[in-house]
């Protein structure tokens, strides 16, 4: 069986009604045999109602009282679940993160994980009960109620999927996983069946908003395999997964073999159908290549396997398999089963059929007929070129766009040594994050030149007062600021090996009468800064330029928040 940690956003779980559909599938994903750990988001609009709540009575709140009231959100959230799942008979307990082991520091509002000591939810999980922890939150060393900001659900159930040594952790969204462009903006934008972890955080840092970019890293570096899904539908989402963890669970295809897709999702003839979330497995269990986490299970359901939980100190300091110590997989070969009753498997699609009655297959019979049809059709698979060999595709995998950000530009900056390091610095005192920057070329003759930056719009107003106040010790002559900007990032692994890639995007544009601000690049991206009046029809131009757009509208925002 598999240990699974589920995500539910705020949109997935907005209602009485919208709880017991996840109760649903949470049960479904445990009586296909798997150990459930969920973590969950606040419902719908609470903490915004929360916030509305302090602003009415202070305008200066303490961040301590502040973590103390807009953790209640998720608390809330897990109880109800915890009791909509009890009531369809199985066994669930909530925990806020402080229950759960979620250590964090002391800031306020924006705290980070600083280790995890999962030992409630591991007992929870061993007595075959479904763990429902509350996102978002943490305990710091004087033992206060912290929150961890945007994406803290995200990045909390990373954290416990990584200290647990769990299998997959499962993302639910109102969307069906990652899309070449927002749903909202693109309705032809189209599904991604898999993208890398280089790619996803990419696009989490400039706007993409089904994943957030401090949960991605978490999965990278401790090599936790990701599944963007919706709540609303059982299509098969979005995997997330450079196999860096050894023993991780393998999903059915990852993207150096996305080419491979269709193919892997083709059942052999034979073959039942693969059981769904919404359903309990059929007699005949139809394994796919690698056990999806509500798909039939490879074992028979038995009680939670013993969960050893970890103590992550700092990330740096936990190595890539960093959890709960793994028993030993068994051979495949250590149990006799009658020649009939074997599973079989297809060097074909991949596919592993456990006949009625059979031993289901074990998961090393599974990998090694994952790695066999891969090898079979690797080598029927005509290669026209050594070209296309290093050519990636897709050259572009998605395209994220932001409105979030502010632009600050400096006139007039003394072009010497220096100059740049005591600007930034007065704004790193602001604790002001910085997105793009751009130096202009000196004007001839004048020694000055001009520097503009990003920045979010949250803190724009800390980092230009300080600009200001420290303009005579700079000596900049004036500074511009433009709050109606709008970035737009094209990102694609594809990008190394595909020259072009900038013309066909600066033409795009041009032929959309959209003007350039700002320029920023990397091996695998491309942001621009736009008017935020055109941001949108950017997006559009762009998307059909890269031949992203679907035939048919098929990104469908379910709850209606792209969350």
């Amino acid at each position: 069986m598999a240990l699974v940690v589920q995500k539910y956003g705020g949109s997935s779980v907005s209602d009485i009604e919208a709880m017991r559909r996840v109760a649903k599938r949470v049960v479904a994903t445990r009586e296909a045999g798997n150990t459930v750990v969920v973590v969950v988001s606040a419902m719908g609009d609470t903490t915004d109602d929360l916030l509305d709540m302090a602003d009415a009575i202070t305008s200066n709140a303490p961040g301590r009282e502040m973590d103390i009231l807009l953790s209640a959100g998720e608390r809330i959230s897990m109880a109800l679940l915890a009791m909509a799942i009890t009531e369809l008979g199985v066994p669930a307990r909530a925990y806020t993160g402080a229950q759960a082991g979620v250590l964090t520091d002391s800031r306020y509002g924006r705290a980070s994980i600083v280790g995890v000591l999962p030992e409630r939810i591991a007992r929870a999980i061993q007595v075959g009960a479904v763990a429902i922890v509350a996102g978002f939150q943490g305990l710091n060393e004087v033992e206060d109620v912290t929150t961890l900001g945007r994406g803290g659900s995200d990045t909390t159930a990373v954290a416990l999927a990584a200290a647990l040594n769990a299998d997959v952790c499962e993302i639910y969204t109102d969307v069906d996983g990652l899309f070449t462009a927002d749903p909202r903006i693109v309705p032809t934008a189209r599904r991604v069946e898999a993208l890398s972890s280089e790619e996803t955080l990419e696009l989490a840092a400039h706007g993409a908003k089904i994943l957030h970019l401090r949960a991605v890293e978490y999965a990278r570096r401790f090599g936790v395999p990701l599944h963007v899904r919706s709540s609303f539908s059982d299509k098969t989402g979005t995997w997330i997964y450079d196999g860096s963890r050894a023993g991780a669970f393998v999903p059915p295809f990852i993207p150096a073999l996305a080419d491979d897709a269709e193919l892997l999702a083709t059942p052999a003839p034979s073959a039942a159908p693969i059981a769904s979330p919404a359903s309990p497995p059929s007699t005949a269990s139809v394994i796919p290549t690698a056990p999806a986490p509500t798909a039939a299970a490879v074992a028979p359901a038995a009680a939670a396997p013993a969960v050893v939980p970890a103590v992550v100190d700092s990330p740096a300091a936990v190595p890539a398999a960093a959890g709960a110590a793994v028993p030993a997989p068994i051979p495949a070969t250590a149990v006799e089963v009658p020649e009939g009753q074997r599973p079989v498997d297809d060097a074909v699609t991949g596919l592993v059929v456990a006949p009625v009655g059979a031993q289901a297959p074990t998961s090393q019979s599974v990998d090694a007929a994952h790695r066999r049809a891969i090898s079979s059709r690797a080598q029927a698979r005509p290669r026209s070129s050594a070209k296309e060999d290093t050519v990636e595709a897709p050259v572009i995998s998605g395209i994220a766009h932001d409105r979030s950000q502010d632009k600050i530009t400096l006139v007039g900056v003394p072009d010497i040594p220096g100059a740049a390091a005591r600007i930034f610095a007065i704004v790193a005192s602001t604790d002001t994050n910085i997105d793009m920057i751009v130096q202009d070329v000196s004007a001839e003759g004048t020694g000055l030149t001009n520097i503009s930056f990003t920045c979010p719009d949250g803190d724009s107003a800390a980092a230009r007062t300080a600009l200001e106040a420290a303009q005579t010790e700079l000596g900049f002559r004036s500074l511009h600021f433009n709050p109606d900007i709008g970035k737009l990032s094209l990102v694609g692994a594809g990008m190394r090996s595909n020259p072009g890639v900038s013309a066909r995007l600066f033409n795009a544009l041009s032929e959309a009468g959209v003007n350039i601000h700002m320029i920023s690049t990397s091996e695998i991206r491309i942001s621009v800064v736009v008017d935020d009046t055109v941001l949108d029809e950017a997006v559009r131009a762009v998307h059909t330029a890269f031949g992203l757009d679907a035939s048919t509208t098929e990104a469908v925002v379910y709850g209606g928040t792209g969350r």
